[in-house]
């Protein structure tokens, strides 16, 4: 079990001067210009043949702005990726392509069939990420978790959760569920995760009690779990360095899957010029070349990030100005050989729990072994959560010195 002592986890201060050492190559301009063409085909598109109900709702979809969170791109990506495999199998293709009679058709079909292979890599890349992400993770929280029968418990639990969440896919597919029924469910299980993590690290009461002292979670990593996605926490500064780029490749990808949608109904009455299917042909090359190699940078920066900095580091990048303290005054006149508290949670029924042990604090004037009269502040580290400030106690103890009797 790692130690976590005088570590903090990070912040987004932090993580800002460590993405300054981390800058993306901007994404080829052929994106942005590739998307505008993409769209104008949508639309051409779309005046062929009014759109169905279910091509309209992929034509508004494609409209909107990407989400926000970078995991929630990550996982659009994915599911865009096999929407445009499943239409690239040769059996979803229009008759003409399947069976083509014009060298028009056969050139097509021959370039659809490159243009799928681009696909399968990119989406290998994809899942091969997002599975060493979600291992690279786990494996550093267990660092600090008890490496006993608890370790095992926590991993063993993890596991079994897994299962059970896979299992919950592959019903979902045998019964005939849509990649989009799909990946819709996928989105749920990462939200419940977050959820589950939060609520771990919001536990409060002797929920928390336990799970810090007799499971073995260190505070630290508490705070972290609790701490991590929020909206303005720490990873809102990757979302603003790198979220760009992704929402970009976002809705690019979509652009591509919607066109073929909409192509694919209407082969019959419209047909790609040349143009149209180098369009087709570049757009699909620079969208999986660009996204492997975000993919390829962004494992990097995560791969060397780490979860907990020190308190100093984190100090010095300005996180101290968000602490809390309790002053206590002790009064002029008298001097005490100590100054010290603890903190207790007492329950409704008037049952007390013992969170903090007795700790001792120096005065502001410095280190003395009998401390004078000032102000002594009693530091809140940030790791406990609001419910915490309402319904714990400070006890506080002033021990005056023992007084030696005179001759």
């Amino acid at each position: 079990m790692a130690s976590t002592e005088g570590l903090v986890p990070i912040t987004r201060a932090f993580l800002a001067s460590y993405y300054d050492k981390y800058p993306f190559p901007p994404l080829s301009d052929d994106v942005s210009r590739l998307y505008s063409d993409m769209a104008s085909l949508i639309q051409l598109l779309a005046l062929q043949s009014p759109p169905s109900q279910g091509e309209a709702s992929l034509i508004e979809e494609a409209n909107r702005e990407p989400p926000h969170k970078i995991d929630e791109n990550m996982w659009k990506n994915r599911e865009q990726m096999e929407e445009i495999l499943f239409l690239l199998q040769p059996s979803r293709w229009p008759v003409q392509l399947r069976e083509p009679c014009t060298s028009e058709d056969a050139e097509l079909s021959s370039t659809l069939r490159h243009l799928k292979d681009n696909f399968d890599k990119a989406l290998t890349a994809m899942i091969s990420f997002q599975s060493k992400n979600s291992e690279r993770i786990f494996s550093t929280v267990m660092t600090y978790m008890p490496q006993d029968f608890r370790g095992t418990l926590i991993r063993q639990q993890k596991e079994r959760s897994e299962r059970n969440k896979q299992a919950e896919v592959d019903a979902l597919v045998s019964s005939g569920g849509s990649i989009r029924d799909t990946y819709a469910l996928l989105w749920k299980q990462q939200m419940e995760r977050r959820r589950q993590l939060a609520q771990l690290g919001s536990a409060t009461g002797v929920y928390k009690t336990l799970v810090k002292y007799l499971v073995g979670v260190p505070q630290v990593l508490l705070d972290f779990i609790r701490q991590i996605n929020d909206d303005d926490g720490p990873m809102e500064e990757q979302r603003e360095r790198y979220g760009p780029h992704l929402y970009n490749l976002t809705k690019m990808v979509t652009a591509i899957r919607v066109s073929l949608t909409l192509l694919w109904e209407r082969y019959d009455t419209f047909k790609l010029n040349k143009n149209q299917m180098n369009l087709l042909s570049e757009a699909v090359i620079v969208y999986t070349s660009e996204f492997e190699r975000f993919i390829t940078f962004i494992s990097d920066v995560f791969a060397n990030s780490p979860f907990f900095i020190s308190a100093d580091t984190a100090g010095t990048l300005g996180s101290r100005e968000n602490e809390e303290y309790k002053e206590i005054i002790v009064q002029a006149g008298r001097t005490y050989e100590d100054i010290g508290f603890c903190v207790e949670y007492i329950s409704a029924s008037g049952e007390k729990t013992l969170i903090l042990p007795y700790h001792r604090y120096e005065a502001d004037q410095g280190n003395f072994s009998t401390l004078m009269a000032g102000n002594y502040k009693l530091v809140w580290d940030n790791s406990y959560s609001t419910f915490f400030k309402k319904t714990l106690r400070y006890k506080v103890d002033c021990i005056p010195p023992v007084v030696e009797p005179t001759n």
